[in-house]
């Protein structure tokens, strides 16, 4: 589970306030979307909660643990064992194929046999088997975006942080993508959270988070 007390997050000076005071919990294997208009700190919440930033206030703990007391070798650990992250930029390392990419979270924890035919059967479904054996440079945008889906579920992570996974993909494969979100959450007990600014998309998670200017707030009052 995740739980958040009195999350505010900051920046610069003087200090901007971003996120104010949010506390809410997401359960163990929950489909979580976190939506708002751009700029309303959704992307900042979710690097907050997935251990990529932290707060300039507030906790956030996860099964239990602050994340502000772990170290940087037990966040590392952590995140390898437990946490698949997508990005709206897909981050892909320039001198390996998407295989190789795919797989780069195996190859981590030394479980590269193990995980190839996952790795090719997610290309498959992701409709970018042909692109296997392919530089990032010789990929499209949304191709690259697709191999960076496969790299986050690769491992079967216990959570799952996605920014607007979908953002660089056209709407067949945005479908797609948001199926097998929902497939992995459903069968494997994944607990999923997805920035989101499309309605549609956020519709499909268990539970709506909506921000307005970085505070909670219910859909209908954005309107």
């Amino acid at each position: 589970m995740i739980e958040c007390r009195g999350i505010i997050k900051e920046f610069g000076t003087p200090p901007q306030r971003i996120l104010h005071d949010l506390s809410f919990t997401i359960g163990d294997g929950e489909f979580v979307s976190i939506s708002g208009r751009s700029g309303s700190g959704k992307s900042t919440l979710l690097y907050i909660i997935s251990t990529l930033d932290s707060a300039t206030q507030g906790q956030v703990l996860i099964d239990g643990r602050d994340i502000a007391t772990m170290n940087i070798e037990q966040i590392h650990h952590f995140r390898n064992k437990n946490v698949g992250f997508v990005f709206q930029f897909h981050y892909l390392l320039p001198e390996l194929t998407a295989i190789e990419n795919v797989l780069l979270p195996a190859r981590n924890l030394g479980l590269i046999q193990e995980k190839t035919k996952m790795a090719e059967s997610l290309l498959e479904e992701l409709n970018v088997i042909k692109q296997k054996d392919k530089l990032p440079s010789q990929m499209s945008g949304g191709e690259q975006q697709r191999v960076a889906i496969a790299r986050a579920l690769i491992m079967q992570p216990r959570y799952i942080f996605a920014d607007e996974p979908t953002g660089n993909l056209d709407t067949r494969n945005a479908d797609i993508v948001m199926q097998i979100l929902k497939r992995t959450n459903k069968e494997l007990g994944t607990t999923i959270a997805l920035v989101t600014h499309e309605p549609d998309f956020a519709a499909q998670a268990d539970r709506e988070i909506y921000l307005i200017d970085g505070r909670l707030a219910d859909r209908n009052r954005d309107r």
